[in-house]
């Protein structure tokens, strides 16, 4: 009984660690105030310059060869999370999982050994963001 009550405590550390209140686990508004296009999204997604979601993940995509095999399938986004939770695994997944290796596409602290370039920017936009959790969403299968 100890051991459960001491593995809850952790867990809930854990939560407040990651910045994440119990039962927050997303960003129910929109970054922009508005819905973003899936046509734009999937071209982020695929993108090997700019999402590089490829590298990890892999999707229905039968034109991307090479596609990832670290981070779960993309197929089936749109079914297992909520918009909300999708733009919070985007825009920081740190904040569900604190030793994650995705990037965090949207948050510009925290971080050390930035390029100049690079310093008080995001990897994308709130616009770009939104695009991606629009194109997610779509990806029900």
């Amino acid at each position: 009984m100890r051991f459960a009550a001491a593995l809850v405590a952790a867990g809930c550390a854990m939560g407040a660690a990651s910045g994440v209140a119990s039962g927050q686990d997303s960003i129910p508004a929109s970054l922009t105030g508005g819905k973003g296009d899936p046509a734009r999204g999937r071209a982020i997604v695929t993108n090997r310059q700019l999402g590089l979601c490829l590298l990890c993940h892999s999707g229905p995509f039968p034109e991307e060869r090479f596609q990832g095999n670290l981070a779960p399938d993309l197929a089936g986004t749109g079914k297992r999370w909520s918009e909300g939770q999708l733009r919070l695994r985007i825009v920081d997944s740190s904040r569900i999982n604190p030793v994650t290796i995705m990037p965090a596409y949207h948050r510009i602290d925290g971080f050390t050994r930035v390029a100049p370039a690079w310093r008080d920017k995001p990897i994308l936009t709130a616009e770009q963001i939104e695009d991606v959790v629009a194109f997610l969403t779509t990806l029900k299968d």
